[in-house]
């Protein structure tokens, strides 16, 4: 046994290999990214890895592989379950024969989503267990029992460690690795994988039938427990449960809840023991819903009834103070810790040189008046410079920039949507548009990697996950083959002909793409790209505030003149936009 200090999701990528998976996928989503990111820098790797192209595309390949008898491991975030949604819930109705185990990271507080959505919801929806994790060490513990526990109901297993989870750091007990010897093998059974009516009415009712026996496991694997102390009570979830289990003070019983399906039975007969319950869980009140359907006439406390909140994260003074609201006492009082006075906002902002800033400035100088529709990834900060109006979900500026064209808007519709979340869900859009005549311009953002999420590569990098070079795709082409006929790639620190072009494709009608290609000014640094640095010629310098109005971190304004700190990547955008010429590159006069 060995004993080390891990990311939440370096230990769930760890536990994957003590559970001897054969095959792992998903697509990079905070805060679910860095298991595949762990997996796919281990020596001497027995199993199979990709990142896909999106989290249904993973999904459907994890379970292809599970049809086969292998161990598969399918991550994503919590958003991207949506997109999984189709084949997750047939995927209950075929079953599996290996163990399948998806990921999905929620993120309550919505620290980097657009939304805080409830895994447990799409598992309960779907009538497949849920593990939710309290703990790192418990997060890294479940894992090798989902993969049996699928195994043993031949069904997928949903996974759903929090933000706190993934990205929290503890010291977790490890076990041994495991190399499967397993290789695949697919036994036809079109009565189990042909999901025509006549085989779903049956596999439904299948489903069904598993549901009591697979609550009662949930018990015995003893993630759901209780201890009766007092005649009043606590039930929680995930990382709640490690909230209240600091805070209860002596005499108050204490449920955990960790796994679902719950056993309705065991429930009441805790319940209906105590005078009241108060239940404690992050975002849907999945928990709450249940405890209600077997209290009788036992009191509870929750969501439900204003003592707790539905949305956002809890943390200790939290969960102290609905514990306090609800009459429930705290072993050790909470004293709240006040803002630093004064703290300027740091809000996050594009990296200094990085290509987006230089093709929103651009957008903005061609269209002035318009609309803009964009997507997620690091662009999605152009909200700060004004060119960002709207952001939904992966892949829908081009579609609502289209239902926004057709419905009679007069300005002007332009979208912003990175390469990398084209290829994901953004090429179909591209496509109805052209198919149905919007008229609107397309800028596809293409930095050549997934960035926003930690720098995964794509389809278009030239490498797969595993650093195996593979031939990039052309988005140019795939933008001719959905039948945009003007489709131009260009340089965006070239402002002057960035512009030009803009200006070229507003006067035409129809959908008109411009892909901005440069490299993401991070991963050319860690190529060894060097652009040299630039400075300010201060006796030049008029102090106009051209170059600080453009955004970049790397130009300060000091005592009236520009200045160039040492963020500059060298892009040399603010020279082109320096109307006196001030700004040189050091070493020229």
């Amino acid at each position: 046994m060995e004993r080390r200090y891990l990311l939440g999701n370096e230990a769930i990528a760890h536990a994957c290999l003590e559970a001897g998976v054969d095959f792992v996928c998903g697509y990079p989503g905070t805060p679910s990214s860095e298991v595949i990111d762990t997996l796919r820098t281990q020596p001497d790797r027995s199993y199979y890895l990709e990142w896909s192209v999106n989290e249904k595309v993973a999904l459907e390949n994890a379970l292809a592989a599970a049809w086969c008898g292998v161990r598969a491991l399918c991550t994503m975030k919590h958003v991207g379950l949506n997109v999984a949604a189709d084949p997750l819930m047939t995927s209950a109705y075929t079953g599996v024969t290996g163990g399948l185990v998806i990921m999905s990271a929620d993120d309550p507080f919505a620290h980097s989503s657009q939304n805080e959505q409830d895994t447990r919801c799409y598992a309960h929806f779907a009538r497949v267990p849920c593990f939710d994790p309290a703990s790192v060490q418990e997060a890294h513990d479940m894992i090798p029992k989902a993969f049996a526990l699928s195994e043993e109901f031949g069904l997928p297993v949903l996974f759903r460690p929090t933000t706190r989870i993934c990205h929290s750091k503890g010291d977790v007990e490890l076990g041994e690795i495991v190399k499967s010897s397993r290789r695949g093998d697919f036994h036809k059974d079109p009565r189990q994988y042909v999901v025509i009516p006549a085989h779903t009415r049956i596999l439904h009712r299948k489903l069904n039938e598993k549901q009591p026996a697979l609550k009662k496991r949930l018990v015995e694997l003893g993630f759901n427990r209780y201890e009766i102390r007092g005649k009043t009570a606590i039930i929680a979830s995930g990382i709640g449960a490690s909230y209240v289990e600091e805070l209860l003070p002596a005499g108050i019983s204490f449920m955990k809840i960790a796994a679902y399906p719950i056993d309705e039975d065991w429930l009441a007969e805790f319940v209906q023991k105590h005078d009241k319950v108060l239940v404690i869980e992050e975002l849907a009140p999945e928990v709450e819903e249940i405890v209600r359907q077997v209290a009788g006439n036992v009191p509870v406390f929750g969501k439900k009834n204003g003592y707790a909140p539905y949305e956002g994260e809890l943390s200790p003074s939290a969960v102290a103070a609905i514990m306090e609201k609800a009459g429930f006492p705290v072993k050790t009082p909470l004293s709240a810790n006040p803002p630093v006075p004064d703290v300027p906002a740091r809000p996050p902002i594009l990296c200094a040189g990085c290509l987006h800033r230089s093709a929103f400035y651009a957008i903005k100088k061609v269209y002035k008046d318009a609309v803009y529709p964009s997507d997620i990834g690091c662009y999605t900060l152009g909200l700060q410079l004004g060119a960002v109006d709207t952001t939904i979900c992966m892949g829908a500026s081009i579609t609502v920039a289209s239902g926004i064209a057709h419905s009679g808007e007069p300005r002007d519709v332009i979208c912003t949507i990175g390469d990398s979340t084209f290829l994901h869900t953004g090429i179909q859009g591209l496509l109805n548009a052209v198919y149905n005549g919007a008229n609107m311009t397309v800028v596809i953002l293409d930095n050549r990697i997934t960035a926003m999420t930690g720098h995964q590569p794509n389809p278009n990098t030239g490498a797969n996950a595993c650093g195996v070079e593979s031939p990039p795709v052309s988005l140019d082409a795939i933008c001719r083959a959905c039948g945009a006929s003007f489709v131009e790639t260009i340089d965006p620190y070239d402002v002057t002909g960035m512009v030009n072009l803009l200006q070229e494709a507003k006067k035409r009608s129809g959908v008109k793409v411009i892909i901005a290609k440069q490299m993401c000014v991070i991963m050319a640094r860690r190529s060894g790209v060097r652009r040299g640095k630039y400075r300010v010629d201060t006796e030049a310098c008029t102090g106009c505030g051209t170059c600080v109005r453009f955004g970049c971190p790397a130009i300060e304004f000091v005592d009236e003149k520009a200045r160039i700190n040492e963020l500059c990547n060298g892009c040399a955008v603010c020279a082109d936009l320096c109307p006196f010429g001030a700004i040189v590159r050091e070493g020229k006069k």
